[in-house]
């Protein structure tokens, strides 16, 4: 009895150990993957001064995300008509990206995005925002499922 409850623990704490450590292993992507996910973001962020339309591509059909005032909203119908009325934002920038990959097929990146508004008054006002992306990869495809973005303070450069 003693024997078989001796060889139980030390069997069993292997297959746990062995399990965590395969649940907890680090996915390596590939680099050209993880450049791409950032070009991406960046081309998003540039798209609030008048940028090149990415989104229609980059987010999945099922899409969901969370406004920085908690407003709930899907993918975009498609890329809006131009209107020269529109006041773009100026020197939209990705701040900082970090891409963690879950798995072959799972990612999110954490980031920092910033650019200058004009007020009514004239006055400009930099505004900044921290969000995390869902990225899911279907039939080989690498696209956002999810992001919550939240407005914060900008910290001074």
């Amino acid at each position: 009895m003693d024997y078989v409850r001796g060889c139980a623990v030390p069997v069993g704490v292997a297959l746990t150990v062995g399990w965590a450590a395969a649940a907890d292993a680090p996915v390596h992507p590939d680099a050209a993957t993880t450049a791409w996910m950032i070009g991406q973001a960046k081309a998003w962020a540039e798209q609030a001064c008048g940028g090149k339309w990415v989104i229609s591509d980059l987010l999945a059909e099922d899409f969901r995300g969370t406004s920085p005032k908690g407003m709930r909203y899907g993918k975009p119908s498609g890329e809006p008509e131009p209107d020269p009325k529109t006041q773009w934002s100026t020197d939209c920038r990705l701040d900082e990206a970090e891409v963690r990959y879950f798995s072959a097929d799972v990612a999110v990146m954490y980031g920092a995005e910033s650019k200058t508004v004009a007020l009514p008054d004239g006055k400009q006002e930099r505004r900044c925002l921290v969000w995390t992306d869902t990225w899911l990869r279907r039939t080989g495809k690498w696209q956002v499922i999810a992001v919550q973005d939240n407005r914060v303070e900008c910290v001074a450069r």
